[in-house]
Parts: structure tokens; C-alpha cells; sequence
């Protein structure tokens, strides 16, 4: 039978980023375990983010933008690293007005009960005119991994919205590396050192549970698989030899 790994100890932690070691495991499955928990953690874990922005007084994001340092582009770059966690599932209109010379930051969204930003501090503009008002309407949405624009400009967006590509995966970093310990008399088994680092809106313990938790319930259904019982077999009579003339 093939040895089960104890439970996943946390090797060290700061912030957002933890190092997780499981083992040990048998011969082999360092790899297995490592890459698959690695591959569903980077696309399959919930989150949320900006998908359209409509500003004020722009129509595209070639637009230019006066009293404003950063073109329309390198707003939504800015925009894209704002993370949010987001408490319901319907996409979430929140607002941002800033008003006079000074940088404008994820902390100048208006507040809303259905909407938490994590990181406020995250640039956005800088207002090089005290009489310029910078005024934007966010939609916020959740979702799974990566969907870009040009997938959201199919849909129907109102007038002067302008669709941002949708980065929902709460995972910035997760790397693993595969070591071998000793069992009893073999050197051969493995152990997984998983480095995972979160965006904040969920822990990495949080991460690694719910990536697991994916995994368990595929397998589940993958192991309903009917096994056919076995068929009776059927007597085959075997013909009695015919006696020779004489």
C-alpha cells in the first residue's frame, strides 16, 4: 500500500506568503502532488476584480486626459492591481471622485457595504491641476482565473465603458520544490516545499484548502467509475468424437 503524507506543516510565514511542507510521500508523487496543487492554485481559485471603468469625459483609452499625468492606459494598468474581496455574486458599481492636485488611490473609491478593497494604498493617477475632478465609475466583478478584453467587449457594455482585462485569481506567486527524505531504509521518498503568496484577500492556508478541496471533489466523481460485474460464463459443450467405420 502506498504511504500517505501527514498533514501539511507550515514552514515559515510573512504576511501573505507561506512555505508549506508536506510529506513524506512515496517515491514519485513529489512531482505529482507538487505540479497539480501548483496548476489549480494559479487558475482555478476565486476572486474578484475591475472588468469596465467608465471616466468622465473619456470615450476610449486612447483618449488623452488633461490635468492628469498617466494616459487612460497606464490607468487601467493601475487599475487591474486593485484587489477586492466582493460579497455578492452579481458584478458591483463602485465609484471614485477625486477632486484637485495630488495622487489619486484605490482609497478615493467610494465605500460600498457589497465591496472591500485590500489594498487601498494602490496608485492610481496624479492630478496635476487643482481644478481638474477625476470621476470614474468601477465595475467589479467575481470570477475564476483570467478572462481577457477582447472576450468582455463581446458582451454589451453601456456607452463610454471601456472593458479591462479580468485578473481574478487571488494568487500572485506559487512555486514548488521537490526534496527527498528517508523512510525506514529508503532515501528515495519526497517531500513538497510549496511556496505560496496570496494578494490578501485570502490567506495562503485558505488557498491551499480550497485548491485541495477542488482536486478532492473531481476525484470524487472521477472515482464513481462503474466497475462491470463479472459476466457467468456460459458451458460450452464440446461435441462427442464420432466413432470411425470399420
Amino acid at each position: 500500500m502506498i504511504q500517505l503524507p501527514t498533514e501539511p506543516k507550515i514552514v515559515s510565514k510573512t504576511g501573505n506568503q507561506a512555505v508549506f511542507e508536506i510529506g513524506p510521500l512515496y517515491p514519485g508523487y513529489g512531482m505529482t502532488v507538487g505540479n497539480t496543487l501548483r496548476r489549480v492554485l494559479i487558475s482555478s481559485l476565486e476572486g474578484a476584480a475591475i472588468t469596465s471603468v467608465k471616466i468622465r469625459g473619456v470615450d476610449h483609452e486612447f483618449s488623452a486626459m488633461e490635468g492628469v499625468l498617466e494616459d487612460v492606459i497606464e490607468i487601467i494598468m493601475n487599475l487591474k492591481k486593485i484587489r477586492f474581496n466582493v460579497f455578492k455574486d452579481e458584478p458591483v458599481t463602485v465609484m471614485l471622485n477625486a477632486k484637485g492636485e495630488g495622487r489619486v488611490t484605490a482609497e478615493n473609491i467610494v465605500p460600498n457595504a457589497d465591496v472591500d478593497i485590500i489594498n487601498s494604498d494602490q496608485h492610481i493617477a496624479t492630478i496635476t491641476d487643482k481644478k481638474i475632478e477625476l470621476e470614474m465609475e468601477l465595475t467589479v466583478e467575481r470570477g475564476i482565473g483570467y478572462i481577457p478584453a477582447e472576450q468582455r467587449q463581446k458582451e454589451k457594455l453601456g456607452v463610454g465603458k471601456i472593458a479591462i482585462d479580468g485578473i481574478f485569481t487571488p494568487i500572485k506567486n506559487v512555486n514548488f520544490k521537490v526534496e527527498n527524505v528517508r523512510v525506514g531504509q529508503r532515501t528515495d521518498y519526497n517531500k513538497v516545499l510549496l511556496d505560496i503568496e496570496t494578494d490578501g484577500s485570502v490567506s495562503p492556508e485558505e488557498a491551499l484548502q480550497k485548491g485541495s478541496q477542488i482536486l478532492i471533489e473531481h476525484f470524487a466523481i472521477i472515482n464513481k467509475v462503474e466497475i462491470p460485474k463479472n459476466e457467468t460464463k456460459t458451458e460450452v459443450k464440446t461435441k462427442k468424437p464420432r466413432k470411425k467405420k470399420e
